[in-house]
């Protein structure tokens, strides 16, 4: 191939576009808002275009005036100022005599960057390809991340510049301070959302508890408040223990407040049928996917939730029923090093997908053998690496569960024992256990 061809192939860009932009930007400051919806500096492939797109960038977080002699000050005190860069500035403004199509250029811009980032997510697969990186499963698994991130916005090894993060902090606080909602999806219990701030993205939750203690149902709970909550959200369901009819049934149930005992037998009254009717009527009107293959592992999940548009919760019914990724399946003393590259791999995930995920785990029979039987961290099986993945660890315990004279019948206690959010401590729930469903008992909110 000739030298001048092979130095006339860079990458997709446009430094009509980018000038256009910056142009916009200096002589009309109402635009830029508009502008930083749009694009990030890494989105300028020009290396001078995107030193004065980070200046500006970094001048409108802090509301500081913006025009050609403030942005050429900045810049001398960030220390990339050249001596041509007043005169570029001034061409900037020169070639750009309106700002009414910077939204036009700024589009342009935007595909650009993403046509450079398929071409370099693509020389990075053929790549690992070529030098035998892993197998194909992990190659595809990977591959897959890539383009995920693309079209997601945000490059796989992109790093955010620290004023972007100021900017989205401020907006949160902003936001808290005038008494709004916790900043996450509501559980729909509001004692819980109080306590850990409801359900935050690229969080991974923990609800572990031992069986019969409504784990299940639980999860179910703040799965339907979710989808009806939000229904333009997407919640994906993996059970890999029930099936998809029994989850539905139990869903109905919840929604419909619906004996759960005379839907699994058939022994429905009228007034049943029509509680039925309106509860999957509500279903209907939600999103909420479910898959009950029983052998799925962490890497097939994340490449279903990728496929999904607008995800908004992920639930995973439960933690020691899962293989690790590439099918590998471990057993005796190696089933706790299993659980640990699962537990990351659900950690990574909630990071990749930017959404809550909720994993259900079972507890050992260690809490049983004490006289107090709530739950503590130390009981959760193979431990270790889950306690440490998860941002919040949550467990159930009902009192009457063990004492039939208990004076607690029918409430639940939800333990906080982790918290990255917040503080720990405990809520009280009411449990219906005719419905499957819990709901907050007012009042009961208890500090530790």
């Amino acid at each position: 191939m000739p030298m001048d061809e092979l130095l006339s192939r860079a990458m997709p860009h446009s430094p009509e576009a980018e000038q256009a932009v910056l142009g916009s930007m200096l002589i009309d400051a109402d635009c830029i808002k508009d502008v930083m919806d749009r694009l990030q500096p890494q989105d300028f492939y020009l290396r001078q275009n995107r030193e004065i797109f980070e200046t500006i960038y970094s001048m409108f977080i802090y509301s500081k005036p913006i025009d050609g002699v403030t942005v050429a000050r900045e810049m001398e005190k960030a220390g990339v100022y050249r001596e041509d860069t007043r005169a570029y500035l001034l061409q900037l403004m020169e070639v750009t005599p309106t700002s009414a199509n910077v939204l036009e250029y700024a589009g342009i811009i935007r595909d650009k960057a993403l046509l450079r980032s398929m071409a370099k997510a693509a020389g990075d697969i053929a790549a690992m390809v070529q030098e035998g990186v892993g197998n194909a499963g992990e190659i595809l698994a990977s591959a897959e991340q890539k383009i995920y991130a693309i079209r997601q916005g945000r490059g796989s090894q992109e790093m955010t510049h620290v004023g972007v993060v100021v900017e989205e902090v401020m907006d949160q606080l902003a936001k808290l301070t005038a008494g709004a909602e916790p900043p996450g999806l509501s559980t729909g219990l509001s004692a819980v959302d109080r306590k850990i701030n409801g359900l935050n993205k690229s969080d991974l939750l923990l609800l572990a508890a031992r069986p019969g203690m409504g784990k299940t149902s639980m999860a179910l709970n703040v799965a339907l408040s979710v989808a009806k909550a939000s229904p333009e959200k997407t919640v994906a369901v993996f059970s890999l223990e029930m099936s998809k009819e029994q989850l539905v049934t139990r869903l109905l149930a919840n929604e419909g407040l619906i004996e759960n005992t005379r839907l699994a037998t058939g022994n429905l009254r009228e007034s049943d049928w029509e509680k039925i009717a309106q509860a999957a009527s509500v279903l209907n009107r939600t999103n909420i996917r479910i898959d009950d293959n029983p052998l799925l592992t962490v890497a097939d999940m994340n490449a279903k939730c990728r496929r999904l548009e607008n995800l908004g919760l992920v639930v995973i019914d439960y933690l020691q029923l899962m293989t690790s990724a590439g099918g590998r399946s471990y057993s005796g003393e190696n089933r706790q090093q299993a659980v640990a590259d699962i537990s990351r791999m659900l950690k990574i995930m909630a990071k990749e997908l930017q959404v809550p995920v909720l994993c259900l785990s079972q507890l050992s029979r260690a809490n049983e053998k004490r006289e107090d039987k709530r739950p503590m961290l130390s009981d959760l099986r193979e431990s270790g690496a889950i306690e440490q993945d998860a941002d919040i660890v949550l467990f159930l315990y009902r009192d009457d569960y063990y004492n039939e004279d208990s004076e607690k019948r029918n409430i639940a206690e939800c333990i906080v024992a982790k918290n990255r959010h917040g503080e720990t401590g405990k809520v009280e729930l009411r449990w219906m256990p005719e419905y499957t469903a819990f709901s907050t008992l007012e009042n009961r909110y208890e500090e530790e």
